[in-house]
């Protein structure tokens, strides 16, 4: 048996010490867009129907944790011109750009200012 329904949205939870500022990345360095404001938690739109959600570590249902388990990986149509960017905007822990043909996609890395670490990829070949 399924549940009832499909979700309408969805959202992943990262924790923050410093709140104001992961939101700031977030909103001012990466253009995304406040979708939910809950005062301690902060939803962004990442896309259709998936967003991340920014919590203050001293409210949310988790803590912030020094080792992050987490990477927050971005799919996009032109991956050379992020890492473009990215090289400008000086992105801490900025990787070079890469490629993994086992799975078909180029990429680059870099971390957000809590070091959760943020995957910037486009496809390489078509259904990867």
């Amino acid at each position: 048996m399924t549940p009832p329904s499909k979700p309408s949205l969805a959202i992943t939870f990262l924790y923050y010490k410093d709140l104001p500022k992961a939101e700031s990345f977030y909103r001012d360095k990466l253009g995304l867009t406040l979708f939910i404001d809950q005062g301690w938690a902060k939803i962004l739109k990442l896309a259709d129907g998936a967003h991340v959600g920014l919590v203050d570590e001293t409210r949310g249902m988790n803590n912030w944790q020094v080792q992050k388990c987490v990477q927050l990986c971005l799919r996009v149509d032109d991956v050379d011109a992020w890492y473009k960017w990215a090289k400008s905007e000086s992105l801490p822990s900025l990787s070079q750009l890469f490629q993994n043909d086992e799975i078909g996609i180029r990429a680059f890395v870099f971390n957000d200012p809590e070091g959760y670490q943020i995957e910037v990829q486009s496809p390489t070949r078509d259904g990867a």
